[in-house]
């Protein structure tokens, strides 16, 4: 495995747990139990805003580097250069 992969591969991981990460931090919105847990700690409106809406942008920043690295080694991976040159 070359260094590119090595690279894209721990950039992925990386992506990945803060994927993980931010998803959990998003406010629950249905009436399921996270719901009731997240209304007995602050009130419904806590979550809205530049809070939240940068939550959002985060989580799709760090989504979309996890899927461009999965591509990247999935072209990548058996020579560790671009289409085995």
């Amino acid at each position: 495995m070359g260094i590119f992969n090595t690279i894209v591969l721990i950039l992925m991981f990386v992506s990945a747990f803060l994927s993980i990460v931010l998803i959990l931090m998003h406010s629950g919105k249905g009436t399921g139990v996270s719901d009731m847990i997240a209304a007995s700690l602050y009130n419904a409106s806590a979550g809205t805003g530049i809070l939240e809406h940068n939550l959002d942008r985060l989580t799709l920043i760090t989504t979309t580097v996890f899927v461009v690295c999965v591509l990247v080694l999935a072209i990548t991976f058996p020579n560790g250069t671009i289409l085995g040159v």
